[in-house]
């Protein structure tokens, strides 16, 4: 909650404004990275294997995206859709952009795109009763898998 009530960072201290060479460097959760955009694991993941693909260009909005970006975040997301189904096998995804903080957005001023994997019945008690996701694997595990089906 103190994230999502805070100020939206500002381009200086954006959490997602990575260069393309530092994005091919840091060896945390980026999956990918490409001339306009980079797929990375969400370090707060709706589910296992959720990823993001964000523009290096901090816009905030879709309508902002240059032709060259909007066709590279989907060729990310392409090779991203097939990784998690050969890594991970799920039923089914959820993909999009929360435009805005009423959105969901919870850096409303750096677009990024989620792509979660989703199970047939993944959905259970835990986060109902216990306010808790359980998580199969840590991430550095699912990083690992993916890397292994990452298409090139």
């Amino acid at each position: 909650m103190k994230w999502i009530e805070s100020d939206p960072p500002s381009e200086e201290d954006c959490p997602f404004c990575v260069t393309s060479e530092a994005a091919q460097e840091l060896p945390n959760l980026i999956l990918a990275s490409s001339e306009f955009s980079y797929a990375t694991l969400n370090l707060y993941p709706y589910s296992g294997g959720h990823i993001m693909i964000l523009p290096y260009r901090h816009v905030a909005d879709v309508t902002e995206l240059m032709p060259e970006e909007h066709l590279d975040i989907f060729t990310n997301l392409q090779k991203a859709v097939t990784a998690l189904r050969a890594a991970l096998n799920p039923s089914g995804f959820n993909a999009g952009f929360n435009l805005g903080t009423a959105a969901g957005a919870g850096v409303p001023d750096h677009i990024h795109f989620h792509l979660v994997p989703r199970w047939s019945g993944d959905t259970n008690f835990m986060p109902v009763v216990a306010d808790t996701k359980v998580m199969p694997e840590t991430l550095e595990q699912t990083k690992r898998r993916l890397l292994e089906t990452w298409p090139q």
